[in-house]
């Protein structure tokens, strides 16, 4: 949601393109329960809430946590963005509703196990796992509060807006006048002159302005601890108690930063990820599942990109980015083209290998060693080139396969848009 106008907001500073579900994620995305439960244990005021995974965990957060609610929110948990005017597959409309507490059981069980689909999911949707209980706010304000990283001032950037409650888009659209952008010094943190420019841009209406000035402090405190790339509160909102509540959340955190976040990355579900990403990342694959034909396994980032390039010149269409580095495995390799043979609309697949510290024997000998372990059903063409390059091809001509050899990218790429067409 906040991704493509941050890229406005901040002069273009962020690199973001495509579509979310066909990036490779260089962040770890949480569960809204989840940031919420965080949020909380840095002070951020957050409604009261219980995740919860059946029926029976309802009934029981029902009477211990919300005894003496009338009215709950319950909110479908997947990780993607318009949940409310999503549609479940067995037809109930809306991943978010407001309920009646005796209704809680029946829409929570309507959810629970359930396909979502939103705008952001694609037609295949998400599972939900889990339902997010909340306590029904009384608000009397909503405004919009982000923490993002600015490559142009070099730092963390917070984002604020009097008005909230819808897409950050509709609100630059809207009100472009209302919408105030604050740069945080890396090695000063926030300071007080900081969170008070923010607050004066939410320019709350009922809520104490010391304490909302607390709990941007706390807010920015969390980003930084955390390793935050993203913080996303859409609505901050004022209660009739004159609370600045997080209302919802969404927190990114950077892949770069697992080593030292373990509990943060511990929260990682994988149920809510493409599962070839999954297991491409169990051995230290770069992946990046596409929709398109054309299997393809390279080393190096630029020499993948290329190679997605001259395919779709060619007149294919690349099924994924998959780039196996400059130092990888025979073990690496085979399970590389095990992620591929899963694809099934992967229909051939093109072998890229420019040989430095990469050698092409051992690729050669990935491939062989994969063959025998995978029923390859669909053509392989291999262009092989660098270090070793011609016991990787010895390998190869020794070992039977049904191969298409190519002699460089641009004829590998016609052979393999070729090779779909037979």
């Amino acid at each position: 949601m906040v991704r493509g106008l941050l890229k406005q907001l901040t002069s273009r500073s962020l690199s973001i393109a495509g579509k979310w579900q066909q990036q490779q994620l260089r962040r770890l995305n949480i569960h809204e329960y989840q940031g919420a439960d965080l949020m909380s244990k840095y002070g951020v005021n957050v409604p009261k809430g219980a995740a919860v995974a059946s029926v029976d965990e309802v009934k029981r957060a029902i009477q211990d946590v919300f005894p003496k609610e009338s009215e709950l929110v319950v909110k479908s948990q997947v990780l993607a963005g318009g949940r409310g005017l999503g549609t479940f597959k067995n037809g109930l409309k809306g991943g978010v509703h407001i309920v009646p507490a005796d209704q809680v059981e029946d829409i929570a069980g309507k959810m629970l196990g359930q396909i979502l689909v939103t705008k952001q999911t694609g037609p295949q949707g998400k599972i939900v796992s889990k339902v997010y209980l909340c306590q029904k706010l009384s608000l009397v304000n909503e405004m919009y509060f982000a923490i993002t990283l600015d490559r142009k001032t070099a730092g963390p950037l917070i984002i604020a807006c009097a008005k909230g409650g819808t897409s950050i888009e509709d609100l630059a659209e809207k009100f472009p006048d209302q919408i105030i952008k604050v740069p945080v010094d890396v090695f000063t943190g926030i300071t007080d002159e900081d969170a008070a420019k923010v607050v004066d841009g939410l320019a709350p209406k009922v809520a104490d302005r010391s304490g909302s000035i607390d709990q941007v402090k706390k807010l920015y405190k969390l980003f930084s601890e955390t390793d935050c790339t993203l913080l996303e509160i859409n609505p901050l909102a004022e209660t009739s108690d004159n609370q600045l509540v997080a209302a919802d959340a969404k927190l990114n955190f950077d892949d770069n930063a697992a080593f030292r976040q373990k509990e943060i990355f511990a929260l990682r579900d994988p149920t809510q990820e493409d599962p070839r990403e999954v297991a491409a990342a169990k051995v230290d694959l770069n992946y990046i599942g596409l929709d398109g034909e054309i299997g393809c396994m390279v080393n190096g980032a630029g020499l993948a990109m290329a190679t997605m390039d001259i395919i779709k010149l060619h007149g294919g269409t690349p099924a994924n980015f998959l780039d196996v580095g400059g130092n990888a495995s025979e073990n690496q390799v085979v399970e590389a083209f095990k992620i591929l043979t899963s694809d099934e609309k992967v229909k051939a697949i093109l072998v890229n290998i420019f040989g430095g510290i990469m050698k092409c024997d051992v690729i050669a000998s990935g491939i062989v060693n994969a063959a025998k372990q995978v029923k390859l059903e669909v053509p392989v063409v291999v262009r092989l080139e660098g270090t070793n390059v011609d016991q990787g091809k010895r390998i190869l001509k020794e070992s039977g396969m049904a191969l298409i050899t190519a002699e460089d990218l641009d004829d590998a790429a016609e052979k393999a848009v070729k090779a779909l067409k037979k």
